[in-house]
């Protein structure tokens, strides 16, 4: 379907188990998990993980669609400093002040510049677009990373402290939330 894996040029990490019961993987993503502007409701998916290392002293969980026409794809969430205690997060833990989010998770902006999970809205015309919802587990139990920073930024540090990774996807296309 697709030859581009965004996750396939960085550093080799050991895997580990995520599932969903609002995401199925390689399946179009659920009317919630779209946009509200896309006929959606801008919900993140629970998310569960298992098999990680036990080193780990923390997560960080992603959720990027890398085939957005842009360039540089559209990061859709970006949470980090989950403790390492903490193996999943509830169906809309990504709406602003939701309160399911642990103590000490920093939610960076999405590509909206809001700190929140933006659901899919592929435009018309741009065909099937995956959605990469990544748990990371982390060497440390904090990275210092500005609050403002960009999921991108994110990702530079957090390609120097993964210690594994786990990866979910779904697809969606314009229209998918009907």
């Amino acid at each position: 379907m697709f030859d581009y894996d965004p996750y396939a040029q960085l550093d080799a990490v050991p895997e580990f188990t995520v599932e969903s019961d609002d995401l199925d993987p390689d399946l179009p993503l659920k009317p919630p998990q779209y946009a509200a502007d896309a006929g959606g409701a801008d919900t993140s998916p629970h998310l569960a993980w298992s098999g990680f290392p036990p080193e780990t002293k923390s997560f960080a969980v992603t959720a990027y669609d890398p085939d957005a026409p842009t360039g540089s794809g559209f990061w859709h969430w970006a949470v980090f400093n989950i403790p390492a205690d903490v193996t999943s997060l509830p169906t809309g833990a990504g709406a602003p002040d939701s309160g399911m989010l642990p103590d000490g998770a920093v939610t960076l902006p999405n590509e909206l510049r809001e700190p929140s999970f933006t659901g899919a809205a592929p435009p018309e015309g741009t065909g099937v677009h995956r959605y990469y919802f990544v748990v990371h587990a982390v060497d440390v139990p904090s990275l210092d990373i500005d609050a403002q920073s960009t999921p991108a930024v994110l990702g530079f540090n957090l390609h120097f402290h993964t210690l594994a990774r786990a990866i979910l996807k779904g697809v969606g296309e314009f229209g998918g939330a009907a």
